[in-house]
């Protein structure tokens, strides 16, 4: 099972019901991303910080979900610059970096750091369980809540069972080169992963069948609309709403 490390950690955050999370997670994001404006940037981004410490996640963690997202960022600042159409910001020799493509990466930086800083403060820190129960509770379609659930569920089954594909090739001799052969191993390799990822599926299903399943959502889990989600809801709903009237009509 995929270890859910976040969801282990008490925190402020934790009071709070996982559906109001959710709308305010999705509601910040949402105002973040569609932001043009660099002072309103630096708000979300203070917001973001502040979640964070709210969700007890730590600098090191933070800087561990955002490493993936550096190198994405990294690509970013070596293309756009240069290839960007504009005024010149500098020159160095043959390469021109452009005021508008310096904008649009700082812009691209600052929001998705922003908006990965949103969900890992408030959809990360809840279990798989709860985020399923929490969608399921705001109508969200039940496949699609089935299909994330099952999705998780089963990614660390399949990596399971690729390493011992992979131990059995290596304990008849396989040695990983950049020939034909090996090519033609790893492909017999996802072909087998993907046969056997079937099989167990239909397993899976037959076993739900056996035990009642009739495509409903059922959990033990009960989330309570207490006075903490209420004020919490609240309070990101009036933040947003007064950064989405300030980008319209005050900057």
């Amino acid at each position: 099972m995929i270890d859910e490390t976040l969801a282990r950690i008490p925190s402020p955050i934790q009071q709070v019901n996982p559906c109001a999370r959710v709308i305010a997670a999705v509601m910040l994001s949402f105002s973040a991303a569609l932001s043009e404006n660099f002072t309103l940037l630096w708000v979300y981004f203070i917001l973001s910080l502040v979640l964070t410490a709210g969700a007890s996640i730590g600098f090191a963690g933070a800087a561990r979900r955002l490493k993936p997202l550096f190198w994405f960022v990294l690509m970013l600042w070596v293309v756009l610059p240069v290839t960007f159409e504009g005024e010149a910001f500098s020159r160095f020799g043959p390469l021109v970096l452009t005021q508008p493509g310096i904008e649009l990466c700082a812009k691209i930086t600052m929001k998705s750091i922003t908006i990965l800083l949103f969900f890992s403060s408030l959809v990360a820190t809840m279990t798989i369980a709860s985020l399923g129960n929490a969608l399921h509770k705001l109508h969200v379609p039940d496949k699609a809540v089935f299909l994330l659930l099952m999705t998780y569920r089963y990614i660390a089954v399949i990596q399971c069972e690729y390493k011992r594909l992979l131990r059995a090739a290596h304990l008849r001799g396989f040695k990983s080169r950049t020939s034909l052969h090996s090519y033609k191993t790893y492909a017999y390799l996802a072909g087998m992963l993907f046969v056997r990822a079937s099989c167990r599926a239909k397993r899976v299903h037959q076993a739900m069948v056996c035990r009642g399943f009739t495509g409903r959502f059922h959990t033990i889990d009960l989330f309570d609309s207490n006075g903490v989600s209420r004020v919490f809801l609240g309070g990101v709903s009036f933040v947003t709403l007064v950064l989405v009237l300030g980008e319209l009509f005050w900057f």
